[in-house]
């Protein structure tokens, strides 16, 4: 960011932690709506992050996070002094979500945008089998697992990567494809793939094994057809400090143990 005079709408999770933070910010900076500001600061973890980057990806506004959670790789670190300094210097990431979209079992079809993944999932003791198509090519015509998801550089370092999925770093125009408990292909651990590739995913014997799926906190049940692509039309900005920035966060987290 270039001025140090950007109007600033600061808001925060419910922890206390985060509350406290907030009157202390809002004492020494004053506060203005979100419809009004340049940058808005949230105060919280990765969680409220993305609920943050979720309400406000459609107005265009840039998010400098805090970190006033338990878990905060998209956040920066707390500190109350000089935050329209920080907020100035800091580096602008920008990204677009994945585009879900479902047809479900109930003839409804259903969309939602992920900043971290999508994910489906089995709903019941039995496991999931799946047909995955690539650009309208059929490259699993039978993946039996308990789940599988795609995930974007942003969310690579989150579910994907309990996973086993690999770390992507943001620059990289790439999404990684992560089964979780892949029973047939055995052996199959997963693919990265181009970032502008369309990804249908069909629902195999939907009755006898229904399939949930999840666009970050956005869930659908029993789907039997689902649809991820690259919303290249939305933009989601994050602002991070330039001495810690998103890109080397998740760069050193591929050489953590």
């Amino acid at each position: 960011m270039s001025s140090q005079t950007n109007k600033l709408s600061i808001i925060a999770s419910t922890a206390p932690e985060a509350q406290t933070a907030l009157e202390e910010l809002v004492r020494l900076y004053g506060n203005v709506p979100t419809a009004e500001a340049d940058v808005i600061v949230a105060l919280g973890g990765d969680g409220f992050m993305l609920q943050t980057l979720h309400d406000t990806i459609h107005t265009g506004k840039s998010v400098y996070g805090m970190n006033c959670g338990s878990v905060g790789f998209l956040m920066n670190d707390f500190r109350a002094e000089q935050l329209h300094e920080r907020v100035a210097e800091s580096v602008e990431n920008e990204f677009h979500p994945l585009k879900m979209t479902t047809e479900n079992e109930d003839g409804s079809t259903s969309a939602a945008l992920a900043i971290n993944e999508v994910y489906l999932f089995r709903q019941s003791y039995q496991a999931a089998k799946l047909r995955v198509e690539i650009d309208g090519h059929v490259r699993l015509e039978e993946l039996i697992c308990d789940g599988l998801m795609i995930a974007t550089p942003a969310g690579s370092t989150a579910y994907n990567l309990s996973a086993h999925g690999p770390i992507l770093p943001l620059e990289a125009p790439l999404l990684a494809m992560t089964p979780v408990s892949a029973f047939r292909p055995r052996r199959w651990r997963g693919a990265l793939l181009p970032n502008h590739v369309c990804v249908d995913i069909h629902i195999l014997e939907p009755e006898k094994r229904p399939v949930n799926a999840v666009a970050d906190n956005t869930e659908v049940k029993s789907v039997l057809k689902v649809r991820v692509a690259q919303s290249t039309e939305i933009t989601a900005r994050i602002l991070s400090d330039p001495n810690h920035s998103w890109s080397d966060r998740i760069l050193a987290e591929q050489f953590n143990n």
